[in-house]
């Protein structure tokens, strides 16, 4: 569904109710008088400008005798109205990724730290499809998620384009937590080693027997300028100097109990391993 797929169908919409209008031999300015509505009101109708209400359609067609009509209408109209629903939420999921894009693109340092699911930007296209198809189904969406996919699958270009550098920081328990199958999430391992052969990444990982030291969420933060923080409700922007020192904190303290490099690899491998037999 487009934006101009949905124009056309109000369009249509209003085609129709314009053929009533004319049928029952009224001008647009009469059947604003009967109805008490402003002339306009007819012609954005009419034209697709504006989308009538279920009361609009009622007294349109109670001034035109033509009463019979309003089911098929009104059932129009909410198929309509769906539509401009479900454009609006790919819509968001597309501009959405498309703002972290240009956010990412002009950072200088990315720290990420997540406790139980791959970073985005790490993500493989079958791990993406995975998690989204469960947060849909918890949130009850039933939306289209492809456009989103493509602008995130676009946004991973920043690890490899420009002058950028990452350092994430993952619990152990993201290389255990299961999204799909065992064979997406050997594909997913298998992505993340060859992302930290890149020289301006960094992946550590912290083991499961480390002690608790700080309070902990997922987060981002974006140079010193800005953090991202996921909760299950809605998205939170820290810009707030001293909330930003929390996070700043934090992620130094996780950082600490990490481990990076061979030691990091290693982790990775046993997950890996410890899911061979259960894949296909």
């Amino acid at each position: 569904m487009t934006s101009s797929s949905v124009r056309d169908a109000r369009e249509a919409l209003g085609g129709r109710l314009r053929d009533i209008r004319k049928d029952a031999g009224l001008s647009g300015i009469q059947l604003a008088e009967f109805t008490g509505w402003h002339s306009s009101k007819v012609s954005k109708i009419e034209n697709g400008k504006q989308t009538p209400s279920e009361a609009d359609i009622r007294i349109w067609c109670r001034h035109c005798k033509t009463n019979q009509q309003v089911p098929d209408l009104i059932a129009t109209l909410r198929n309509v109205e769906a539509a401009y629903v479900e454009w609006k939420r790919i819509a968001g999921i597309r501009r959405k990724q498309q703002q972290l894009h240009a956010l990412e693109d002009g950072t200088r340092l990315t720290r990420w730290f997540e406790p139980v699911i791959m970073p985005g930007l790490v993500q493989t296209l079958d791990y993406m499809r995975a998690m989204l198809g469960r947060v849909s189904a918890f949130y009850g969406h039933d939306e289209p998620v492809d456009e989103g996919i493509a602008a995130r699958l676009e946004r991973q270009q920043v690890l490899r384009h420009g002058n950028h550098r990452f350092n994430f920081v993952l619990a152990e328990q993201v290389l255990y937590t299961t999204v799909g199958s065992d064979d997406i999430m050997i594909d997913q391992l298998d992505h993340l080693l060859n992302v930290m052969r890149l020289p301006n990444v960094v992946v550590s990982v912290i083991p499961q027997m480390s002690d608790y030291e700080v309070p902990t969420t997922n987060f981002a933060i974006f140079d010193r300028k800005v953090a991202h923080v996921e909760t299950i409700s809605a998205e939170l922007t820290i810009t707030q100097p001293r909330e930003l020192m929390l996070y700043e904190q934090v992620f130094q303290t996780l950082l600490g109990q990490a481990v990076v490099g061979e030691a990091a690899r290693v982790l990775i491998g046993k997950a890996m391993d410890r899911r061979r037999p259960h894949a296909k």
